[in-house]
């Protein structure tokens, strides 16, 4: 069974923490789809398709993660992609507490769906593009 995992984000910009995760991702999961989200609680820096262009490039090295861009909810993005995995970074203890409330409202809505938590390399772990 092939096990594909989707890492959502806003990406603006992709920081080196989202590529540490990426890339240790990509050793752990046949495939790995980094899902740019259209978030209209945000202001972007780069449009959707200047995120996902930008992506596509500093991932090429990578033969089993693709990028996709997405404006529905996680879950159904997931389940067309065909994940059984939603990758989420923790940077923190801070950032726990709202990734564990997101992870609870994926787990009700798509209780097919794992979510695994990865941190950053020691050197990524206090940047954040927010």
């Amino acid at each position: 069974m092939q096990i594909i995992a989707i890492y959502p984000g806003t990406f603006d910009p992709i920081t080196n923490g989202h590529l540490d995760i990426i890339a240790r991702a990509s050793k752990l999961y046949d495939k790995v789809i980094v899902a740019v989200a259209v978030n209209r609680g945000k202001t972007p820096l780069f449009s959707l398709n200047e995120r996902v262009e930008l992506i596509g490039r500093v991932i090429s090295e990578f033969t089993n993660v693709a990028v996709i861009g997405f404006d529905n909810l996680l879950v159904e993005c997931a389940k067309q992609q065909g994940a059984t995995v939603i990758l989420r970074g923790l940077r923190a203890v801070s950032d726990f507490e709202y990734e564990f409330q997101l992870a609870g409202m994926n787990r009700r809505l798509a209780p097919e769906l794992e979510t695994v938590f990865l941190t950053p390399a020691e050197q990524y772990e206090f940047i954040s593009s927010t």
